[in-house]
């Protein structure tokens, strides 16, 4: 096997055709998919034999294979919930869904598909979804390939989707009145200082929105508004969720926006960090601050970048210090690959192992990453540059880099820098 990925990862030689290009690239895509069916072969053996572990240590059996889906996540450089997704996602392939499995090994099938497959058929029960996997994924009369290894992904979808229909109507009702309470927003970061804002909302809802706001720009642009169809639509959404227009002020807002006094006063180029986003152009942050009513709270650094630290001797982190440890972490857990929100203050040397509530042993998680962080076996310290060193249970080893803003030992606000800090606080707050 190794021989053949060394070859394949010598890439095609000088001088092939464009035909044996194609090749080449068909012959690649047919070994990431059968790599994706034996990684989730891989991840079900290991959580058979961490629920073995820990059965045999004497975990409650509502613990068992705790900490699995974090290390498929970290093997696989990717987020603990992705991490999870996958996890599932190999579990019901190797149980449920044999046709699915056997495509993917056979380099027919990406992990993609596969998802789709299982989603679309999640509400029904396992007889049914395995009829489903055999209808769609099982080889013909003859043998040939099946017709779904030729479909589009929309194609995919539909026909998984008829099929659970035909086979229980009442389930895939039943799926959709409940997924109305997974309605939610979500925000992330997109390049050059914007934001995607997102919104899972049922159909009508949805639909509505879209048409309310498609509507606005036509009318804007029969009044003769010079602006794009879509910056009308973006501009709406903000006005109508905010206020802003007709309340006829600046939005009030809460946003931390770290940067040096420097930076704010003096036109330095020191990049500052917007909480959940990330780093920003000075010159952008001095804008946003103009433009809003903001709330600044311990937000200062120093012009090395390092910000002020605090400490206590209490288990649980003070307000205080864990408003710095999120603001330090840049809001984003600090477990690797996962980009979700902060969400714990955790100890990164165990309280009960004797390590202190200090900044240099508190990380921030979110609840996830803090959960499996608890399962039997796990160990984690701190490093003496910030980073965070990780041990699973396999004795795999990961290591988290420190934040930008971390350091051993910050120095406090010099006096001048202080006094900054109050007069933009009255500023801002009297604004």
């Amino acid at each position: 096997m190794y021989e053949t990925i060394d070859r394949l990862l010598d890439g095609p030689p000088p001088g092939a055709s464009e035909g044996e290009l194609v090749d080449w690239i068909a012959r690649l895509e047919q070994v990431k998919c059968t790599a994706g069916a034996v990684q989730a072969q891989a991840s079900v053996r290991l959580e058979e034999a961490v629920r073995e572990r820990q059965s045999a240590a004497g975990v409650p059996a509502r613990k068992l294979g705790e900490g699995v889906a974090s290390q498929v996540a970290l093997a696989r450089r990717v987020s603990p919930e992705k991490g999870a997704k996958l996890l599932g996602l190999a579990k019901i392939l190797i149980a449920e869904m044999p046709h699915t499995f056997a495509l993917m090994k056979a380099g027919l099938f990406s992990q993609w598909q596969a998802t789709i497959l299982a989603r679309e058929t999640a509400c029904l029960s396992v007889e049914d979804r395995r009829v489903i996997d055999h209808q769609l994924c099982g080889p013909g009369p003859d043998g040939e390939i099946p017709k779904v290894v030729s479909m589009g992904l929309r194609q995919l979808e539909n026909a998984a989707k008829k099929l659970a229909i035909t086979l229980d109507q009442a389930s895939v009702v039943a799926r959709a009145a409940s997924a109305v309470k997974d309605r939610r927003v979500s925000v992330r970061p997109a390049p050059d200082t914007m934001t995607w804002l997102g919104a899972l909302l049922p159909v009508k809802d949805g639909v509505a929105v879209f048409a309310a706001l498609d509507q606005a720009a036509k009318a804007a642009h029969a009044a003769g508004d010079e602006r794009t169809r879509g910056q009308v639509m973006a501009d709406t959404l903000v006005d109508r969720v905010t206020g802003r227009s007709a309340a006829g002020a600046k939005p009030r807002i809460e946003v931390k926006i770290v940067m040096t006094a420097d930076s704010l006063t003096n036109d330095a180029d020191q990049p500052a960090l917007v909480e959940g986003y990330g780093p920003v152009p000075a010159a952008w942050a001095r804008d946003a601050l103009n433009d809003a009513e903001v709330f600044v709270r311990r937000l200062f650094t120093d012009p090395a970048g390092q910000l002020v630290a605090m400490e206590s001797r209490s288990r649980k982190a003070p307000d205080g210090l864990a408003e710095f440890i999120t603001t330090r972490d840049g809001g984003t857990c600090r477990t690797n690959g996962c980009d979700a929100l902060i969400r714990n203050i955790d100890h990164i040397q165990r309280h009960a192992d004797g390590g202190e509530t200090t900044a240099q042993n508190l990380q921030g998680l979110c609840e996830r990453c803090n959960q499996a962080k608890e399962a039997l076996g796990w160990q984690a310290r701190p490093g003496p540059d910030g980073s965070i060193i990780t041990i699973t249970p396999t004795g795999h080893i990961y290591t988290s880099p420190p934040p930008d803003t971390w350091s051993p030992d910050p120095p406090p606000l010099s006096p001048a820098e202080f006094r900054l800090r109050e007069v933009f606080l009255d500023h801002t707050l009297a604004a």
